[in-house]
């Protein structure tokens, strides 16, 4: 049975691994792409969650441009 706080069906990924389990070794950037292309076949916001986490992983781009220019 699916516990919606501390076990939430839309961040199972196979018995046993959560995506929990990979997001808390990533950055906050990397960690919410993570979560939204692993949880957008669950939730019925399929499209939705492919922008939130494009928007994440753009966010990621900016930033890594901004430290390579500085650091050029």
């Amino acid at each position: 049975m699916s516990d919606p706080v501390n076990k939430p069906a839309h961040y199972q990924l196979a018995p046993g691994v959560e995506v929990i389990h990979i997001t808390e070794h990533l950055g906050f950037l990397a960690g919410n792409v993570v979560k939204y292309v692993c949880r957008a076949d669950k939730k019925g916001e399929h499209l939705q969650d492919l922008y939130k986490a494009r928007w994440y992983l753009d966010r990621m781009i900016l930033n890594a441009t901004k430290h390579h220019k500085e650091t050029t």
